[in-house]
């Protein structure tokens, strides 16, 4: 008898409806938020992405990778916030043969308002409580984490992949964790998603600090966990 893969549960696929439900109201409210400010919901992500994470310019091609969609469908979009004076392309000063887009003064003013989260989710968000909070941006790390491994999204900027993050390094419950870049303890609700002061990394060693982060413990017997830096 064919049987179904052991991640179609029932409580799986009720979450993963739930999570739809979710995203079909952000759909619907970007929309709109972008039709008010003139721009479609890829135009108002090129901008908000470029003034958040690369102020100094992106080429094309990165931006599609970071925005999971096709470079000429960011091309058409590059051009229409041309039209509109939000962003312009100009050669980078490091190689001459890398065409930038960066955004204009006034493509900087729109981003900072197209990169604000609606009032309806930050108002659903709050009525969890702060261990709710803390175990669903705990769940939503691994669960983008996941999806990075499976290569359905960009690579996101996030605590468990950075060289600065120490997971479980502190045996406070509320604050088991140590960002080393503010050097101080961090707690789940702390996590970040996409962070600015995000470095990567090195490729052998995120497994570790995944490991380490989900299990407490690093994947070998052998291995200790990263130390602290020093005061």
């Amino acid at each position: 008898m064919h049987k179904s893969p052991p991640f179609h549960n029932a409580a799986n696929e009720k979450l993963a409806a739930g999570l739809a439900k979710v995203g079909l109201v952000q759909r619907h409210h970007a929309w709109a938020a972008s039709g008010q400010r003139g721009l479609t919901p890829t135009q108002s992500q090129i901008l908000a992405l470029l003034e958040s994470r690369h102020r100094d310019g992106l080429p094309i091609s990165m931006l599609a990778a970071e925005s999971a969609v096709s470079q000429p469908t960011v091309s058409d979009a590059v051009a229409a916030l041309e039209r509109k004076g939000l962003a312009a392309r100009s050669r980078s000063e490091a190689d001459g043969r890398v065409v930038l887009v960066r955004l204009t003064a006034a493509g900087r003013r729109t981003a900072v308002q197209a990169a604000q989260w609606p009032d309806f989710l930050l108002r659903a968000i709050d009525s969890l409580d702060a261990d709710e909070r803390a175990a669903f941006l705990r769940g939503l790390v691994k669960m983008i984490h996941s999806l990075q491994e499976d290569g359905q999204i960009p690579v996101s900027r996030m605590c468990p992949s950075c060289d600065y993050f120490r997971p479980h390094a502190h045996a406070d419950r509320e604050h088991p964790h140590h960002c080393a870049f503010v050097d101080a303890p961090i707690g789940d609700t702390d996590l970040r998603i996409d962070c600015r002061d995000h470095k990567a990394a090195e490729a052998n060693e995120r497994p570790r600090l995944w490991q380490l982060f989900v299990g407490g413990r690093p994947p070998g017997p052998d291995v200790p966990r990263p130390a602290l830096p020093k005061s």
